[in-house]
């Protein structure tokens, strides 16, 4: 790695990839991240009722997609929208795992409720909205389950990786970075995808990186584009809001696929996924070499 990165990120250091730490592979039931397999995660941006968590977790797992995403608590901009079940969505999420066999990422908001989230959850979700929340992440980290940790809205890749390091210091090593878009002056999408923010982390963290395109632009049909081209900037996985009547959706429905779309997404990754597969490879042989 370059000595700029190494000087621009040094209140970082622990991410930082070095001669004896070159890729951190994060352990998640039967699943690696961070390693070989690419790992989609998929589901409904909140958990609503149980016939659509249910009906979307066998849908993705048929598709493709190694864990389900759901919000059980919901951090809205607006007071009057969908807050989240609580508890009640925690259960319905942990009935979808013994039912599907797949593994559970979901949101915690607050330092009070880290042990109940992780109680159900096999993967702890930091929001951009909390990514700055040291209070939080160091109880997240001391649960000791896995870490996904979403850039902040108008955070810097510094800033990221100091949230980071705040994780690992407080001796949890599991920690999946996201890049979900961030907030410029182009307000024609949601947020502006920062694809360069992906090949920039691979080559300078140890960590593994996975890309959110669903919040990345707010628009449905351009989540597959940018699905595919985070795979091709690096990302060990994705985290995409899928549906089954999206126009009907608690939140978040305009960037949610439906079913089909979720499908068409998947088949359209494969190739890229196939390549992705290579260069991990041969990065590893050249590792060992």
């Amino acid at each position: 790695m370059r000595a700029k990165w190494q000087e621009c990120f040094a209140e970082a250091s622990d991410v930082l990839k070095s001669d004896k730490h070159q890729q951190t592979i994060v352990r998640v039931l039967d699943l690696e991240i961070g390693g070989r397999d690419f790992i989609t995660m998929a589901g409904p941006c909140s958990v609503e009722t149980e016939h659509q968590l249910l009906s979307t977790a066998h849908h993705v797992r048929r598709g493709g997609a190694r864990i389900l995403r759901g919000g059980a608590f919901k951090p809205r901009s607006s007071p009057y929208a969908f807050q989240g079940h609580g508890l009640a969505g925690l259960k319905m999420l942990a009935q979808a795992r013994a039912e599907t066999g797949l593994a559970i990422v979901t949101e915690v908001m607050s330092e009070d409720d880290v042990p109940l989230v992780a109680e159900y959850a096999d993967i702890l979700q930091i929001g951009s909205r909390s990514m700055e929340n040291y209070t939080l992440l160091e109880a997240a980290a001391k649960s000791q389950r896995p870490i996904l940790l979403k850039r902040g809205m108008m955070a810097t890749v510094g800033d990221l990786l100091k949230s980071a390091q705040i994780v690992l210091e407080n001796g949890n090593p599991n920690v999946i970075l996201c890049e979900r878009g961030i907030r410029t002056f182009d307000a024609t999408l949601r947020n502006t995808f920062d694809v360069a923010a992906i090949a920039l982390l691979k080559q300078i963290s140890h960590l593994p990186v996975i890309a959110d395109p669903s919040h990345a632009c707010g628009h449905r049909d351009l989540v597959p584009a940018l699905a595919r081209i985070g795979v091709a900037a690096g990302a060990d996985g994705l985290i995409v809001e899928v549906h089954p009547n999206p126009e009907k959706a608690w939140s978040d429905g305009e960037q949610s696929l439906n079913f089909a779309e979720f499908d068409q997404m998947m088949a359209s990754l494969k190739p890229y996924i196939a390549l992705r597969g290579t260069m991990v490879a041969t990065q590893a042989l050249e590792t060992v070499g």
